[in-house]
Formats: C-alpha cells, structure tokens, sequence
C-alpha cells in the first residue's frame, strides 16, 4: 500500500473550563489580523462518531503569563469574521475535489 494514503491528523488535548479532557483534530488554522487561530473538530473515537453531527470548535492563541494558550473567542464581531474564513475555506477545498 502507497505511504501516500496514509493520514495522521494532529491531535490537540483540551481541557475545559470544567477540568473535562477532550481530543481535538485540526483541520485548519490561519493568521488573521495578526492573531493566530484554529479551527478543530472532535476527534474520531469510534465508528459511531463518524455518523453523527459534529460542531466545528474554532479557538485563538493568546498569552497567559508568558504562555502561549488556546481560548475561545469571546468577541462576536470577532467570531463571526473567523469562522466565516474558515468555512470559505473549507467550501473551497471540498469544491476544489469535487472538480
């Protein structure tokens, strides 16, 4: 089997504001207006995962003391500007094979 095909995703641990652990894989990240973001799903855990709905979680680097951290964007006007890039560029990219 070609190497070509295969396909490990880049994984990202969270943890939330509750102390849950979750994986995530990104599928895309991007500077925007000088800030760095990226944009996650939930990662696959088993076959029934991949039948369901999943929510795109997108998330923004920030400092915290000296450390670099991923939060959530709190501003709307904020939000609303990044996840609509990067559904453009999903919306591009599935266009883009479709061809």
């Amino acid at each position: 089997m070609s190497e070509m095909n295969e396909y490990t995703p880049e994984l990202f641990e969270l943890i939330d504001d509750e102390g849950n652990k979750k994986n995530f894989e990104l599928i895309d990240a991007a500077e925007i207006n000088g800030e760095q973001y990226y944009c996650m799903v939930p990662a696959v855990e088993d076959e029934d995962f991949l039948n369901s709905d999943c929510d795109i979680v997108i998330l923004k680097t920030i400092d915290d003391n000296g450390e670099e951290i991923l939060a959530s964007i709190d501003d709307d006007d904020e939000f609303e500007e990044v996840s609509g890039f990067f559904l453009q560029r999903m919306q591009e990219a599935f266009e883009s094979e479709e061809m």
